[in-house]
């Protein structure tokens, strides 16, 4: 199976001049805990739920905070034509949810996350990646602190 037969394909964006209250309201809106963020026809980072409590809100930031202040700029991707099997290994190695969806010519289209994978992929090897994913330690992990 093939990422694309999997991947959410409608997917919002973020602006990096966004607030975050702006992104926390269409994050609300469409039930996410990440969005894409993109500046014109670039992607330039991530944001996530995460990051709105822990780099803003935990540090005394405001819901006018600009999206580009809190997010991620690593974004972590896989292409549409990848194997499902190889991308669920692989989110469990680098620890996350979600990965942003490219075709060959590096433009977004679409996110597979891993509700997406339990709904429509290898139940077995989902279960396995949330099981890698969630293990303490890291630098996600309470436990290293």
């Amino acid at each position: 199976m093939r990422v694309g037969e999997c991947m959410t394909r409608d997917v919002r964006l973020a602006g990096p001049d966004q607030t975050i209250g702006e992104a926390a309201m269409i994050m609300a809106e469409i039930d996410a805990g990440a969005l894409p963020v993109g500046d014109g026809d670039r992607l330039v980072g991530m944001l996530t739920d995460r990051d709105i409590a822990v780099r803003a809100v935990a540090q005394g930031m405001g819901p006018d905070t600009r999206v580009r202040d809190v997010m991620s700029s690593d974004i972590k991707y896989c292409f549409n034509d990848d194997d499902v099997d190889e991308v669920i290994d692989n989110m469990g190695d680098i620890k996350v949810r979600r990965l942003v969806v490219l075709d060959r010519d590096k433009r977004m289209v679409g996110i597979i996350s891993l509700g997406d994978l339990a709904k429509d992929g290898p139940t077995a090897q989902t279960g396995a990646a949330l099981n890698q994913i969630c293990r303490p330690g890291g630098d996600h992990s309470q436990a290293a602190h």
